[in-house]
């Protein structure tokens, strides 16, 4: 795409224009109907307490992506909320999305936050990848359904909302963009798998109770089984979940894998 080799600046917004493309944005990334948009006034309070609502910007003043966060207090500690990413098409593969990401880190970090949370799904395979081998988060909890069955998104459609909390300790190495590799390590094939196919195609979850180390595997691209069989995407979300569920026995994440041509892409559980 020709936005690509335009130069793009990243700034807070400041404007009405700014705000009003943010709103369009989001229309264009979760669709029109999206019960979670933000609105502009929004936007711009979050920035009077804290907040961070900026974007990347062409040569041209064209919105290219966006970040919005919040800044507040949790469990007696500042923290810091991200609530949305998004990147238009013609700006993805730029490296934009890691340059919104480091814009974020470096403002709430002034203000004294070192920890920053925000939610993915763990069926998404491009953005664990982007979350923890890119920008060093990890999972730390995993809640069901978390914004209803049905928010109006052409993204989630009428799959339940799992979504993985990522914790991003703003002063880690990993934090100013040296993560991991996404390659597998040595032994992995031998390590227990969480979720496994059946005969017929289908995920389910596997049971491996004594085991201190497990992968989980997702698929390589959820958008397209959504697309071609709603019932096959929701049996991954259910056989995921179940492996999730060890967050609260006392297990970790402690990497996630790029799937190959031969092996889907799979995250690492490991006992804490």
């Amino acid at each position: 795409m020709a936005s690509r080799a335009l130069p793009i600046v990243i700034r807070d917004f400041a404007t009405l224009a700014d705000y009003d493309a943010c709103l369009a944005l989001q229309d264009e990334t979760w669709g029109h109907g999206f019960s979670e948009r933000v609105p502009g006034a929004i936007l711009r309070v979050a920035q009077k307490i804290g907040g961070v609502a900026a974007g990347g910007f062409d040569a041209d003043g064209r919105l290219l992506g966006f970040v919005f966060g919040m800044t507040g207090l949790r469990d007696g500690s500042v923290v810091h909320w991200s609530d949305m990413l998004a990147v238009h098409p013609d700006a993805r593969g730029s490296g934009l999305a890691a340059r919104l990401k480091q814009h974020q880190r470096a403002v709430v970090q002034r203000l004294g936050v070192d920890l920053m949370i925000w939610t993915a799904d763990p069926l998404v395979a491009r953005n664990a990848h982007f979350n923890i081998n890119q920008l060093g988060a990890l999972p730390a909890e995993y809640v069901v359904n978390m914004y209803g069955a049905n928010t109006g998104s052409v993204l989630h459609g009428a799959m339940p909302t799992d979504r993985a909390v990522y914790h991003w300790q703003l002063g880690t190495a990993s934090a100013h963009g040296r993560g991991r590799s996404g390659a597998p390590h040595a032994g992995d094939d031998a390590l227990p798998v969480a979720v496994t196919l059946d005969a017929a195609g289908q995920p389910v979850a596997a049971d491996t109770p004594e085991a201190s180390t497990v992968r989980v595997p997702v698929p390589d691209d959820l958008t397209t089984i959504q697309q071609a069989d709603a019932s096959l995407a929701l049996a991954w979300r259910l056989a995921v979940r179940a492996a999730f569920t060890r967050l609260d026995d006392g297990f970790r994440v402690t990497r996630f894998v790029r799937g190959t041509g031969q092996q889907l892409p799979y995250y690492v559980l490991a006992r804490a």
